[in-house]
């Protein structure tokens, strides 16, 4: 009896401790399921006898969500008096028996594949093709060892007057470019008269006659650059500045643009641009008419010139054909008309008597010039493989027609001078880079080309009795020159990446002229690259240049058929027109001071030999070329650049000089005190300005408001007896105030723009009359208000 107590009392004490352990496990169990959001999965459970009910074990089994767990009650110890407690204890078993934590099977949520991205259309694809092709054409010329200044589309529109702005007024906002008058030549690179060399989509345009009618319409730009410096070889002939030109490449999604602009001095300028892609195509056109009362300069300080109208007309078309992934056919074509009242300076005192007639209002004269230029290009890109190549023809047609107030001109200057000038010129031009290796990328090209010129300039003159004194007795003389010259130009050159810091580029270049004189030159050119670090850049360099002059400026005068007459030169002396040969050195360095913030500095110096010039010896506004034995050209640039967001401001500032001696063709344009003194004398060129400068500020508010403002400033170019003398300091600002409208598109919203030119009225004088391959006065224009709409299509 007592060991069956004892058995009992053990058999006991197992069941409660087991029961508090299936309470315990129970709980856990209960407050598990509540922070799952599934069951976890139950096992097939032994039913205990029905004399033996558990409702405290059995309820975590019967409900899926159960509610949080019931302690036991004390009833249990009750239940194991009833001497069979083994099946209570097997329920609770799988209950209480821990089985590890399985991570339910993961939820599998059925999600739509991802859309694939949709097909490029076919304009996006000749798209791509055609950047690839740019992108290998920039290495062709790539300007190495210079700084070139560069100007978005987006910068030029920025400017007052946008778009509408000529060529000529964008190049006075960048570093070490002079303004001019147009019978001067419009502006000077580096205080050169001239020697300026236009690129399209890299592609060189060949010289027209020399003409003031600008045949290159901004609206066409999508970028330009301006690099002056130590050349690499891949660029002859015209080295002063390179005005490098990328045609629109976002026109091309068939959109478009016209607008309409004007205002002062009746000045209407509507204009109409149109590009697309048609399969592997792509075409963009344009074309804009400009008329004005304010044709040309001033001569008078006047808000207004006398006869000074003008028509001009331009057109433009670029057509590009991919003709696979890397062949591409591109024509570029452009032509300009022009048409031009030569302004009146009233007051004039008569020289001569012609005709009868000895008193003539120099405010009734009717001198008038047409020109007309044309230019064709064709050009054949390839690249592949490193290997680069662009292949082009080109053509181009020029003509200029100066027509005299036949009375007028004689009574005032003593002859009458009916000019004609034509060049018709043609080319081809190819250029290469190969990427030799991941260290050496050569470049090698030739350019060829034929010109023919014609130059008539039929004269009325006076002639001279005995005594020197002239006669009313006017006759015509015709002076006539005609004439095929060649061109031709080769280099080689290797762009060396010595480190990732260092590139070296050194080629030589030959050009041989075949004109009115025969020349040739070999040119070695080298430069050098460095940056330390991320924004800085370093770049020197040295350049042979070899420049023969324009051929319809070159061309000879027969000095015999003057003789005797009013035209009659002091100096018979006509020395043919040779090309000029130089050293130029340079060296410069661009930083980034700040996010935004780059600025420059860029230093120069060139010796010449033969400097060619030209000047207007005469009312004809046509330039004729000389040169002088000697020049030497210096200076200094800064330039600095700000952009933050919708604000852009830049500053340009150059210091320079350029002086000559000795005149060694064309002696008889001077006069004989004047060409003596030159002989022993360094002299500063008329184009030469110590001071040129231009800065800018630019703001565009999110709702399309945009002001802008720009300044131009110089301290005067050279006047007086051998250019002793200068004009005075000058500065011009204008101001641009223009807002996007969204009235019927907001991704082609309407432009209205409110200019003003000269903003303070300030009157100055560009040239004053004398000075040499000076003839008449020249002055900036006085305030105008302008008013503009344009649509995107």
């Amino acid at each position: 009896m007592g060991l069956s107590s004892t058995h009992l009392r053990r058999n006991a004490l197992v069941s409660v401790s087991s029961l508090a352990l299936l309470a315990a496990m129970g709980t856990a169990a209960l407050a598990q399921n509540d922070n799952s959001s599934q069951p976890p999965p139950t096992a097939a459970t032994p039913q205990a006898p029905a004399a033996t009910p558990a409702p405290s074990t059995e309820a975590p089994q019967q409900n899926a969500a159960p509610a949080p767990a019931q302690t036991p009650t004390p009833a249990a110890p009750r239940q194991a008096g009833r001497g069979n407690v083994l099946p209570e204890t097997r329920v609770a078993a799988p209950v209480e028996r821990r089985r590890p934590r399985t991570t339910p099977p993961p939820r599998v949520v059925a999600t739509r594949p991802p859309a694939p991205a949709p097909a490029p259309t076919q304009a996006q694809v000749v798209m791509q093709q055609n950047q690839a092709l740019d992108s290998g054409r920039q290495t062709i010329y790539a300007p190495v060892g210079t700084a070139p200044y560069r100007m978005s589309e987006q910068q030029i529109e920025a400017l007052p007057q946008g778009e509408n702005t000529s060529l000529d007024r964008v190049l006075l906002q960048t570093p070490g470019v002079t303004q001019d008058s147009a019978a001067s030549g419009d502006f000077h690179i580096r205080n050169e008269h001239g020697n300026v060399q236009y690129r399209i989509n890299g592609i060189m345009l060949p010289d027209g006659v020399g003409a003031f009618g600008q045949i290159l319409d901004t609206g066409i730009i999508g970028s330009l650059a301006l690099i002056t410096g130590a050349l690499p070889a891949q660029y002859g002939l015209r080295t002063a500045g390179v005005v490098d030109i990328q045609t629109k490449a976002s026109a091309f999604d068939n959109t478009g643009k016209v607008s309409v602009y004007g205002g002062s001095h009746d000045t209407i300028t509507p204009y109409a641009e149109w590009g697309g892609t048609v399969g592997n195509t792509q075409y963009f056109v344009s074309g804009r008419y400009f008329g004005s009362n304010l044709g040309l300069e001033n001569p008078t300080p006047s808000n207004n010139a006398i006869h000074d109208h003008t028509d001009q007309g331009k057109g433009f078309a670029y057509v590009s054909t991919v003709i696979d992934p890397t062949l591409r056919l591109t024509y570029i074509g452009a032509a300009a008309y022009s048409q031009f009242q030569i302004p009146n300076n009233p007051g004039q005192t008569p020289n001569f008597t012609a005709f009868g007639v000895s008193d003539f209002n120099s405010a009734n004269l009717d001198e008038n010039q047409r020109e007309f230029n044309q230019f064709n290009v064709l050009a054949l890109q390839y690249s592949n493989n490193g290997l680069d190549v662009q292949a082009s023809y080109f053509n181009r047609l020029s003509t200029l027609h100066f027509m005299p107030d036949v009375i007028g001109d004689l009574v005032f200057n003593g002859v009458a001078s009916d000019v004609y000038r034509r060049s018709l010129t043609n080319g081809i031009q190819t250029d290469a880079s190969y990427r030799l290796t991941d260290a050496h990328t050569l470049h090698a090209g030739f350019t060829v080309s034929t010109e023919n010129a014609l130059v008539t300039n039929s004269s009325v003159l006076l002639p001279l009795d005995a005594t020197g004194s002239p006669i009313d007795a006017p006759f015509n003389v015709v002076d006539q020159s005609a004439k095929t010259g060649f061109l031709f130009g080769t280099y080689i050159a290797d762009e060396w990446k010595i480190t990732n810091q260092v590139t070296l580029n050194y080629g030589l270049r030959f050009d041989q002229m075949m004109q009115y004189t025969k020349a040739n030159q070999f040119s070695p050119r080298v430069s050098v690259t460095y940056t330390p670090w991320d924004g800085t850049v370093f770049h020197a360099g040295y350049a042979r240049y070899f420049t023969p002059p324009q051929l319809v400026l070159a061309a000879p005068t027969n000095l015999a058929l003057v003789q005797n007459t009013t035209q009659q030169p002091e100096v018979n002396q006509a020395d043919p027109v040779l090309p000029e040969r130089s050293h130029v050195f340079d060296v410069g360095v661009t930083q980034k001071l700040l996010p935004g913030l780059e600025v420059g500095v860029d230093g120069y110096y060139k010796i010449a030999r033969d400097l060619l010039d030209d000047g207007q010896f005469g009312a004809a506004y046509v330039l004729t070329a000389f040169n002088y034995e000697k020049g030497n050209n210096y200076g200094v640039e800064l330039t600095a650049k700000y952009t933050d967001g919708h604000f852009t401001a830049y500053n340009n500032f150059a210091y320079a000089r350029q002086i000559a001696t000795n005149v060694v063709s064309n002696q008889f344009l001077f006069g004989a005190d004047e060409l003596a003194y030159i002989a022993t004398h360094y002299i500063y060129t008329d184009h030469s300005q110590w001071i040129s400068g231009s800065a800018g500020a630019s703001y565009k508010w999110d709702d399309g408001t945009r002001v802008s403002v720009d300044l131009l400033y110089g301290s005067g170019l050279r006047s007086g007896f051998a250019n002793t003398d200068s004009v005075p300091w000058y500065s011009q600002v204008n101001l641009g105030i223009s807002h996007e409208f969204k009235w019927l598109n907001d991704t082609k919203p309407t432009t209205l723009r409110f200019d003003v030119v000269n903003l303070f009225d300030t009157s100055y004088v560009i040239r004053d009359g004398s000075g040499i391959g000076v003839f008449a006065p020249q002055y900036g224009p006085r305030r105008g208000f302008f008013f503009g709409i344009s649509q995107k299509l």
